[in-house]
């Protein structure tokens, strides 16, 4: 009997123990997963966003001024023929021109020579003057004579330079037209396109509502799809103060740096205008405020319970959103599993 007794005692212990471990075991399951991350001070920027084209800040088309046997002149950097993507220097020939008739009849020796005989002349009549050996207007005569073939050599030395294609400014070969080498060109033909983009200038159209925000000298940053990994800076130089009726925008213009060439001219480019920033804020994620009537709230967790927290925000990007008051460094911010979550629910942290 005293078996029995000791028996249906075990069995009532093990059902209460059994009944609280599947209580445990269900509440467990209830229990919301969610991933989560601490929360750090960070910087943020607010910007007003704009998209344009890339130009050079330089670029020319050099075309002959005289025919003449085509010769592609030698990179300097290679020792072989210019080609397209060729850095070049101002001062550099590119293409010269060859024609000994023209060169012929500019004499270039005899009018040097000439100028040398006329100034000699000037000076002897100069001397005599002073000695009274001669009158004012003979040496007056001699200076003139002294000036004319300064001019005529000077002027033969400017024929003969048009000979050479020379590049105005350092840059980069953007266009070379083919000319097959010893045939003779025409006079105004396009011998080569020379574009500096070192430096870069992009025009742009902004919201009416930006026109107190943009100001000149503001930090822009500019990224292209094909430079995922790179961001460039430049600056705000140009700023319309009128605002087109058609479109509500105002006009701009901004220089990039462009000192390794990673963007080209005519890349179509993303400008975004920094107008706010901090160096050290608390900053959430855009994507997991969630709204309601009462403002902008997200979740937090402690040991183990998602706890609603309203807050107050600041200066905003597309991506980021800076918290004023609402939550504290350190706490565990929900940016997981946010969606089905009340307060005070039950959640168990997977990170």
């Amino acid at each position: 009997m005293k078996n029995i007794k000791y028996l249906a005692l075990f069995a009532a212990f093990a059902a209460l123990f059994g009944c609280n471990n599947q209580q445990q075991s269900e509440t467990a399951d209830l229990a919301i997963p969610v991933t989560v991350e601490d929360i750090r001070l960070q910087p943020i920027m607010q910007y007003v966003n704009a998209t344009g084209t890339a130009k050079a800040t330089q670029e020319v088309t050099l075309s002959s001024e005289m025919a003449g046997i085509y010769k592609l002149a030698n990179n300097p950097s290679t020792g072989r023929p210019f080609k397209l993507g060729d850095q070049v220097r101002g001062g550099q020939v590119i293409v010269r021109l060859e024609d000994d008739e023209y060169v012929n009849n500019i004499a270039l020796d005899a009018q040097k020579l000439n100028l040398e005989i006329s100034e000699q002349e000037y000076e002897k009549q100069k001397s005599l003057y002073e000695k009274g050996g001669v009158t004012l207007r003979e040496l007056r005569n001699a200076e003139v004579s002294a000036t004319n073939a300064r001019y005529s050599y000077e002027n033969a030395q400017v024929r003969l330079s048009k000979m050479n294609i020379i590049a105005p400014f350092s840059g980069v070969i953007v266009d070379l037209p083919f000319y097959t080498p010893g045939t003779r060109v025409n006079s105004g033909s396009a011998m080569a396109t020379i574009m500096s983009y070192d430096k870069m200038f992009m025009d742009i159209n902004l919201p009416e509502k930006s026109i107190s925000e943009i100001t000149i000298g503001q930090d822009v940053l500019i990224t292209n799809y094909t430079l995922a990994n790179d961001t460039l800076h430049g600056l705000v130089t140009e700023l319309s103060p009128a605002i087109s009726p058609e479109t509500r925008t105002f006009k701009g213009k901004l220089t990039i740096d462009n000192a390794e060439l990673k963007l080209r001219p005519g890349m179509f480019v993303k400008a975004d205008i920094i107008v706010a920033q901090k160096d050290s804020a608390i900053v959430v994620p855009k994507n997991i405020l969630l709204s309601s009537g009462r403002g902008r709230m997200v979740f937090v967790v402690d040991q183990s319970t998602a706890t609603e927290r309203r807050l107050t925000t600041g200066i905003e990007n597309q991506d980021q959103v800076e918290v004023i008051s609402g939550l504290k460094v350190n706490e565990r911010l929900v940016i997981g599993g946010y969606e089905t979550l009340r307060n005070n629910s039950k959640v168990k942290v997977i990170r």
